[in-house]
């Protein structure tokens, strides 16, 4: 039975006379740094650069060498890129660990796949928001709260769970729900997103645009209806509310109609085959070792695929929509 952890199942007494490090203050290292220091706890951050380190102390938060950091804290969180994350914990974070230290992940890529190995001196858990780091400080503010992954990989203290409950509430983490999974679930679910959804909604909403463009539909109505307007990004939201046949059930007749009538049409067994050969590549760590490659080649794949993209005539022609409808629609 799946188990979903509430606010009311975090405790920060468990967080008392702790010091709670963060290594990392970018996209997620920041909110969750801020978010801790709304709550009453102060982190201390390592950071490998001096712009990071200037924008955190701006934050009123102390800064320090990840190494120096490392060394003062009980509680380590790693926000430090996955790629990059290997190495600095191979020079910097491993010399510095001591017993009944816990390190904390907000993804399981690096234990899942072997590029970390942790010693058994200390805890390990998992605190994997499922949303983008500007929207975990967005949501957390506003008290809405974001949905999240949670998980213990390595109980040495006895304590690793109500600890990482009691840090998943004071970042927010809790407030929507927080549902346990294992580092291996939550990694291999992330990349499947990754890789076998997000491309076919990239591909679809471009080639519907190339699609109607080359009708001779108008740039700004084909985008707006497309994607800009956000009934599209509504439609998921209602999904997530209520379900995704209830979001159906808010569309005209007319468009329940036509979704469902034409529902087979789009379906292809090679789909499914291919989400398969995604998931397999993923799981027995193909992806992670074509990615680590990737990294030490300098990215060069990735620019190019980048560069390719972005040479795309498409994309003219979408800024030119947005620059238009820019002070006319709030968007």
């Amino acid at each position: 039975m799946t188990i979903i952890y509430q606010e009311e199942d975090g405790d920060l007494a468990y967080l008392t006379g702790k010091t709670i490090g963060i290594l990392g203050y970018g996209n997620l290292g920041r909110p969750l740094a801020l978010n801790l220091r709304d709550s009453g706890i102060r982190p201390i951050v390592g950071v490998r650069d001096a712009e990071r380190g200037a924008q955190a102390r701006a934050d009123g938060l102390r800064t320090g060498d990840i190494d120096v950091i490392t060394q003062e804290s009980d509680i380590i969180l790693m926000m430090i890129p996955d790629e990059a994350m290997p190495q600095v914990y191979l020079d910097l974070v491993a010399p510095s660990l001591k017993r009944g230290n816990m390190l904390v992940f907000s993804s399981g890529y690096n234990i899942t796949f072997g590029f970390i190995e942790v010693p058994p001196f200390v805890d390990v858990g998992l605190i994997a928001p499922r949303t983008l780091g500007a929207s975990v400080r967005e949501r957390y503010l506003d008290g809405r709260g974001f949905y999240s992954f949670v998980g213990v990989g390595q109980d040495m203290s006895g304590i690793a769970w109500p600890t990482l409950l009691a840090l998943a509430k004071a970042i927010g983490a809790l407030k929507a729900g927080a549902v346990e999974v294992s580092m291996e679930q939550e990694a291999e679910l992330d990349l499947f997103i990754q890789q076998a959804i997000l491309p076919i909604l990239h591909l679809v909403i471009t080639t519907a645009a190339n699609l109607l463009l080359n009708l001779g539909y108008p740039p700004e109505a084909a985008f707006l209806d497309l994607y800009i307007s956000g009934e599209l990004r509504d439609y998921l939201d209602k999904a997530g509310e209520a379900g995704l046949m209830s979001a159906l059930r808010l569309s005209s007749l007319t468009g329940q109609y036509g979704v469902l009538s034409r529902l087979t049409r789009f379906k292809d067994l090679k789909l499914e085959r291919l989400m398969e050969l995604t998931l397999e590549e993923i799981r027995n760590g193909e992806f992670s070792k074509e990615w680590s490659k990737e990294y030490a080649d300098g990215y060069r794949r990735l620019k190019n695929l980048l560069k390719e993209q972005e040479q795309l005539d498409i994309w003219e022609m979408e800024q030119q929509t947005l620059d238009i409808l820019k002070g006319r629609f709030l968007l």
